[in-house]
Parts: C-alpha cells; structure tokens; sequence
C-alpha cells in the first residue's frame, strides 16, 4: 500500500463503498504513503461525513496492525537463535500462528485460470450475466477451498482477498463502486450453498453444532434453547419452505410441457433461465446424462441446445455455423486430400442430377460438413456416422442420405443414445459443437483438431485455425 498511486488509493476507496470520498483524495494527491500517514485532524480535513470518518480510520488501522503482525512474525522468525516471547503462549500461540497462515496464504493468492467462455467475455470488458456470473463464482469457490485445503469455512479477510484480486485484475466488475459488496455476498452464499448438503464432513457438523443446527428439527420458537455438552446454544429458526421445493415446481412443469403438443416457448425460456444453476452444477458434478435430461427434456430441442450454448458463452452458434460452411465448403471441396473421399464422389454423382443453386449449395455445404475430420487428419466415426450405426459415445452426428433432398436424416447421439433430431447440415454441425460445451464432454483427442477449428471461428480468437 506503501507505494500506491492516488489512482490505485481512489480505487481501492471505491471497493470498499467509499467512492464519494474519491474527487476529494485526487484533489488533494493522496497516494499510499499520505494515506498510510493520516491522523484524526487530516481525516476530519478530507471527510465530511463521520460514518465515512470511522470506517476510514479502522480500515487504516488494520492494515497498518496487519503489517506490524508480519513485521513482528518475520522478526521472531528470521533468527534461528531468537526464541517465541513467552507471553505467545497457550491460546495466544495458537492464534499467532492463524494470523501468520492468513498473511501467508494473501501473500501467495492469485486468480484461478478460468474457462475459455469466461476469458473471452472478461477480456471484452463487458459485465457478465447471471449464468456467467454463476460460473465464475463457483471457480472462485472451488480455488478458495484448494487454497484452504478443503476447508468451506473461509473468514472476512480471505473472502476481501479474493474479491479485491478480481476487481483489481478486472476493473469494470466494480460496477460503480458497490462491486466489492455485491461479489462478496454471492462468493459467501456459494459457499453456504456447497455446505448445506454435506452432512458427514466434520468441520461442517462442529460449526453446525456450534450454531445450534440440528438435522432433522424444527424450531418452534427462536427463543428455544438445547444443551449440547453442557453448554446451552440458542437455536436458530429454520424457514417454513425448503428452497429446493421451488426447483422441484419448475422441473415439474418443464417436464409436463415437454409432453404437449403446442408448448409454450417463452415460459419454457423463463423457467430454463431460473433452473440453469441446479443444471449446470449437476453437469460440473458428473451427473449421469439421463438424470439430466429425464429433468430437463427440453435439452433434447436443438433451439433449448443453442440457447443453453449462448447462455453460456453469449455466441450464437448457429448462425456462426451457416457461415462457417457458406464460406469455407468450397474450399474445403477444392481440398486434395478429399478428392478420392467416398462422401464426395456421392456428391459428385448426386449433383449431376440437379440443377437448382439452392439445392447444389446445399449439398456442398452437407459434403464439407461430414469431410471436416478428413481434412484434419481426423476419425471421422467420432464425428459423423455416415449410413451406418453410431459407436461412439461422446457426441456425434447420425447421417442417413446425405445428399438426398427428400430422405436426407441427421440426428445427434450421446452415449449411443439418440438426443435430437436435426433439420441440416448447418443444425447437425452446430449440434455437435454445442454438445460438448453444454454437457461439459472432454473432447476426443482424435477429433481435436476438427473441433479446435470450429470453435476457434465460433468464439472469434484473434488466430483462429486454418485449413490444411
């Protein structure tokens, strides 16, 4: 703090929700070192209101009581022949040594390396939405618990640690100087969220008892009182309702529409969008693919499909996809290493007997579809199954007369397992891509590069791949 700008002090103000107190700090140049050096009269000078005064100053103080605890710590412990003072004893060691793991493990924090999805919409500088939000506090979650090593009871300081390396790694997150409180209410809530189905860890049955929660009661009165080892430990009321009961309604309507014949789409957006957590952490989870869709049947629609894929990653990728073939199939057809490929000398043949431009770019674009794999060097049988049976379980395209305009078929399989029915190649592609983002499959080593060039053109990188 010691060597920080007046831009860096204004922003760590706006963090803390002192944001008011910025235009003055700039006009009188406070940088970290002035900062570190105000007295009461110097903040009765600078702040006018008292509540700002007071936070101000604890917040000074802190830091400054933090530093002397390091200074101290490295002092005792920099000379081997220099023992503990006898007065950090007992209780006192014990805590001594709590606070030295705390400015140790802020020393050493840094941001997880998060998703592609995610880094693409961060280093757009654009706000992330609810579902992006999601996902970037569950990695932040997930990186605290490994920092802590496993433990899911963070304190004040390491969530500030972490919400503070966000927005200062991210800026535009601050959203008018109330970011730091909004992150780390949602980073705070995750972890209660994680906790509350974990019955058996011990670290969270002990801080269950110590707060009075008991499995399996309910509490009539707030005021009700229960020994536990001879100690009485007031218990908290538990609310009326469940909060999984909500999601049980929604899952239950989403199914029953899923039966009728006309549906009604724009419930099902809004009932799909209130559900995608629970959906999303059951796929991070591993959760069987037919527990997911016995749930959420609407994932079996191609449009649920590429919504879910835009939710996730704000890319339509189906209009990516129709460009993707209009520009790149007759290049692809031009190849010589497709030549001599069975799916084109059937286009070959096929196209003789039609003269309609819509119905030959058609089956171009079907041909440089199912011969991307080829093209790459790639197993073309973990990426489309062109008239013959699907053997492989990760996502991939069933494809029955490709080139015949009234009998043509295409389908998306999982686990051999028939998800969608398809109207085109263009559908059939985007599908396939899709899939592998919205289940979270690990991409088969042997269609990696088809993949890596498909989706480096539907997430826009700055040197997507190229063709052979």
């Amino acid at each position: 703090m010691e060597n920080w700008s007046v831009e860096q002090v204004c922003n760590w103000l706006k963090q803390r929700n002192l944001g008011e107190l910025v235009p003055k700090f700039r006009e009188e140049e406070v940088n970290g070192a002035a900062l570190l050096a105000l007295n009461d009269r110097m903040v009765q000078q600078l702040v006018k209101k008292i509540g700002h005064q007071a936070v101000l100053m604890d917040l000074i103080k802190k830091y400054q009581q933090q530093k002397s605890g390091l200074e101290s710590l490295t002092h005792c412990c920099g000379t081997a022949s220099q023992k503990i003072p006898e007065a950090i004893s007992g209780k006192n060691l014990k805590s001594f040594f709590a606070r030295y793991k705390t400015l140790q493990w802020t020393s050493s924090y840094t941001l997880p390396d998060f998703p592609y999805d995610v880094k693409c919409i961060l280093a757009e500088k654009k706000n992330p939405d609810h579902s992006m939000r999601i996902r970037i506090i569950e990695f932040l979650q997930a990186d605290m618990t490994k920092y802590l090593e496993g433990s899911l009871y963070p304190n004040s300081q390491q969530y500030n640690i972490v919400v503070n390396a966000l927005l200062q790694a991210y800026p535009f997150l601050d959203e008018g100087g109330n970011g730091f409180l909004l992150w780390k209410r949602a980073l705070k809530d995750r972890f209660k969220y994680v906790r509350r189905p974990i019955e058996d860890d011990e670290q969270v049955l002990r801080n269950k008892c110590k707060f009075g929660h008991r499995k399996g009661q309910t509490r009539k009165s707030s005021f009700a009182e229960n020994k536990l080892d001879g100690v009485q430990v007031q218990e908290e009321e538990e609310p009326a309702y469940l909060k999984g009961s909500t999601m049980d309604l929604h899952i239950k309507w989403l199914n029953q529409e899923y039966m009728k014949t006309q549906r009604n789409w724009k419930e099902v957006d809004n009932r799909m969008n209130v559900t995608i957590e629970l959906r999303r952490k059951m796929i991070c989870n591993k959760a069987p693919l037919k527990d997911i869709l016995r749930l959420f049947p609407f994932l079996r629609c191609p449009y649920q499909l590429f919504r879910e894929f835009q939710l996730l990653t704000h890319m339509d990728i189906y209009k990516k996809t129709v460009k993707i073939l209009e520009v790149y199939s007759e290049n692809i057809l031009s190849l010589s290493v497709v030549r001599n490929n069975p799916i084109n000398i059937m286009l070959q043949e096929n196209m003789k007997q039609h003269r309609e431009e819509d119905v030959l770019k058609y089956m171009k674009m079907t041909a440089a579809c199912l011969l991307l794999p080829d093209v790459f060097g790639d197993d073309s049988s973990l990426f489309a199954a062109v008239n013959e049976e699907v053997k492989a379980v990760t996502p991939v395209l069933e494809v029955k007369n490709p080139f015949n305009v009234n009998a043509c078929e295409f389908a998306l399989y999982i686990e051999r397992e028939e998800l969608a029915q398809l109207d085109d190649c263009s559908m059939a592609l985007a599908a396939l891509v899709a899939a592998f983002h919205v289940f979270n499959i690990p991409c088969p080593e042997r269609i990696h590069r088809t993949l890596n060039f498909l989706e480096s053109l539907v997430f826009e990188v700055r040197n997507p791949a190229s063709l052979p």
